[in-house]
């Protein structure tokens, strides 16, 4: 693995899917569970770009639909890393439905899911460093320093429960 940062601009990608009927529930909504599988695939996809390796799903953090998503409307997913540790990747996924003949987009959700790079043989390899290209992107570090301090402390005390 290269020393070298990475900046967040180069882990960001958009991937965009028409919903069509088997996406829905009988009310014609899309169904949570597949807009959460998009949600993974497109954070899994900007961890690969920053670390360059093969990542796994560690943990996936509230995920609240503030509108609902139809069959018709086309889903566009951002994704971008907004954290880095030593082996993990934290990224932030914005979710919008698009109505594709007037063009009108509602915010669905953001999701922030976390992912650990791995190496040949399937063990957690370090990732590149991120390197942050303003403001804003500072500021999301910071509160994702804060969720991954929370996420640890939730995992010492559920493996402190266990013993």
């Amino acid at each position: 693995m290269s020393t070298e940062g990475k900046p967040v601009s180069a882990s960001r990608i958009t991937i965009a899917q028409l919903m069509q009927p088997q996406h829905s529930n009988s009310a014609g909504s899309v169904h949570g569970g597949w807009i959460m599988k998009l949600v993974d695939e497109a954070g899994a996809l900007a961890c690969m770009r920053h670390a360059n390796r093969r990542v796994v799903t560690v943990a996936v953090d509230q995920m609240m639909f503030r509108q609902p998503i139809h069959v018709g409307d086309l889903v566009i997913l951002t994704a971008e890393v907004s954290y880095c540790g030593r082996t993990s990747m934290e990224a932030e996924v914005h979710v919008v439905a698009e109505n594709p003949i007037t063009g009108e987009q509602t915010h669905t959700n953001t999701a922030y899911v976390v992912y650990v790079a791995l190496d040949e043989e399937g063990k957690p390899t370090p990732v590149p460093p991120l390197i942050l290209e303003n403001e804003a992107q500072r500021r999301r570090w910071e509160q994702a320093k804060q969720r991954q301090a929370f996420r640890l402390q939730q995992r010492e005390q559920a493996s402190q429960e266990i013993s």
